[in-house]
């Protein structure tokens, strides 16, 4: 489990990949969503003691999706124009999860 307290993004880095999300907000649709590939976030942690942490591929996404959220945006406002949604069923028949490196 990750807690990340009061967090703020403080870097992003300039890499970004572009891979299908989903969340419980659009139940049965998944989207591309570019996201950057690492983040530095400054948060807090119990006692009140500021803290950094990092997170790389698909943590950073994760966080990411997760930190949008606590600012009210959902991934759908972050694809890119003219990208559209799938039904769960047609990404499932993509067979494809997030990849980085060199798997790409």
């Amino acid at each position: 489990m990750i807690v990340l307290l009061n967090p703020t993004v403080v870097e992003a880095s300039p890499e970004v990949d572009e891979h299908y999300e989903g969340c419980p907000s659009f139940f049965d649709v998944r989207g591309k969503v570019p996201r950057p590939r690492a983040l530095r976030v400054e948060h807090q942690d119990f006692d009140g003691k500021a803290r950094t942490a990092m997170f790389t591929d698909g943590l950073a996404r994760l966080v990411a999706h997760e930190l949008d959220h606590l600012d009210g945006v959902l991934y759908v406002s972050r694809m890119l124009p003219g990208c559209e949604v799938i039904p769960v069923a047609e990404y499932k028949g993509t067979g494809r999860q997030w990849q980085y490196g060199e798997s790409q």
